[in-house]
């Protein structure tokens, strides 16, 4: 088998164009894969990761240890850290993805022209897709299945600090690409981590066709202000749960509680607390204590501290209104009503996930029609923003643009169109 990692590669524009080239035959190949064929590779990716599990442990166990040295965030760390458990969700994943329709070659739509001529639109991959992510393994795992199932070949350029781990499970990827004669090129994994390899992949529009940053808000501006190939905006996720004048408390409880603090370094985690004045008296007190508990700091609003006191909550300023922490810290607001619900989430979200907790018919159609994002919840959390949790066998981003593709990204989002048109001799008058 080819050695992917060559130390003798060269630096700079030569290593990153050379994967570039590489990445744009495979994806010719790729593109006419069969759907056996790929689900094969899938199918052989998922076992290799469970059979080579002790070997992507021991390399993310080197991650984990840099990462602590260095003085990463806890919250970071843990989406770093691989288990036995993670591992094997990420082989369901693939093997979940293995089993849904396949994308490429689907009619969307067909006419006969009056002159005879049939016209027909159809699914056809991408091409070269280059993912750029920080520190989360499975996101290698996760764009790599979906990629190969919709006949793309992807470009995977992940952060320093899960730089073993990604090498680990992109070997069991190749390795199964290639014992299901597919071209390993289709999944190509960069293993140098400094900036400049970054820079250059921005300027390859030659070879890629679209750019998915993975990341964090300063990740994802770098990439959207320098790259001259199209990118498709995802991840940052400044999400909201508003609790209306009627709602279930022990509804509301749950949800913040899982909203905020099941998983607080997510994009689809809760940010900020919204609750109506007509609910603040009865559900604050009750939900911040049970959020201390959890080990959440609350930046209040006026309205929340004189309510909840201040040494349950702190005062907010407002750029607390407007920051995704990735960490136990809530913003919470009284508002007074659901219209000054909308009107904050429409200003400070950032086109994710936005939830309301209410009993009321009317306040959820308005809520649901109203609210600008690309996924709105009624009476259940934001946490379930995810390809896997929609069905999706996995996500290749969370995308809160509009252009193209709008919330978790499968494998349909991973296809343009193409119109086929049979004549019969048909010239234009």
């Amino acid at each position: 088998m080819e050695v992917l990692f060559d130390s003798k590669a060269g630096e700079g524009r030569d290593y990153i164009e050379n994967i570039c080239i590489r990445a744009k035959k495979a994806s010719q190949a790729i593109s006419c894969a069969g759907t056996n064929a790929k689900n094969e590779a899938l199918l052989k990716a998922a076992a290799k990761l469970v059979e080579k599990k002790d070997l992507i442990l021991e390399a993310n166990k080197e991650d984990i240890s840099r990462a602590d040295e260095t003085g990463v965030r806890p919250q970071m760390i843990d989406r770093l850290r691989l288990t036995e458990n993670r591992i094997r969700d990420m082989a369901e994943g693939m093997v979940q993805v293995a089993s849904l329709p396949d994308p490429v070659g689907e009619i969307l739509w067909g006419t006969v022209r009056p002159n005879g001529m049939e016209i027909v639109k159809k699914r056809v991959p991408l091409g070269v897709i280059g993912v750029i992510f920080e520190a989360r393994p499975n996101v290698a795992c996760d764009c790599s299945a979906l990629t190969l199932k919709s006949g793309n070949a992807v470009i995977l350029r992940g952060g320093k600090e899960a730089v073993n781990s990604n090498k680990a499970i992109v070997d069991c990827i190749r390795e199964a690409l290639s014992e299901s004669g597919l071209p390993e090129d289709a999944v190509i994994f960069v293993d140098r981590t400094e900036r400049e390899y970054v820079n250059i992949l921005f300027e390859m529009k030659d070879y890629v066709d679209v750019l998915i940053p993975r990341g964090g808000k300063g990740l994802i501006n770098n990439v959207t202000e320098n790259s001259k190939i199209p990118v498709i905006r995802t991840g940052e996720g400044n999400c909201h749960t508003y609790i209306d004048d009627s709602y279930d408390m022990t509804k509301a409880l749950s949800i913040v509680l899982n909203a905020k603090t099941q998983r607080p370094s997510v994009c689809n985690a809760m940010e900020t607390l919204l609750v109506s004045e007509k609910a603040a008296g009865a559900f604050l007190p009750i939900a911040c204590v049970a959020l201390k508990k959890k080990g959440v700091t609350l930046r209040g609003c006026p309205k929340t501290v004189a309510t909840v006191g201040r040494s349950v909550a702190e005062e907010a300023t407002e750029l607390d209104w407007e920051t995704e922490y990735n960490d136990l810290i809530l913003a919470v607001k009284v508002v007074k009503n659901i219209d000054e619900a909308i009107a904050h989430i429409n200003r400070y979200g950032t086109g994710h996930s936005e939830a309301i907790v209410t009993e009321n018919f009317d306040n959820a159609e308005r809520f649901k029609r109203e609210v600008d994002a690309a996924c709105v919840y009624v009476n259940c959390s934001t946490r379930f923003t995810d390809g896997f949790q929609f069905g999706f066998g996995a996500e290749i981003g969370i995308s809160n643009q509009k252009l193209h593709a709008r919330g978790p990204m499968g494998l349909n989002e991973l296809t343009s169109i193409k119109y086929v048109i049979n004549g019969s001799g048909q010239v234009r008058e």
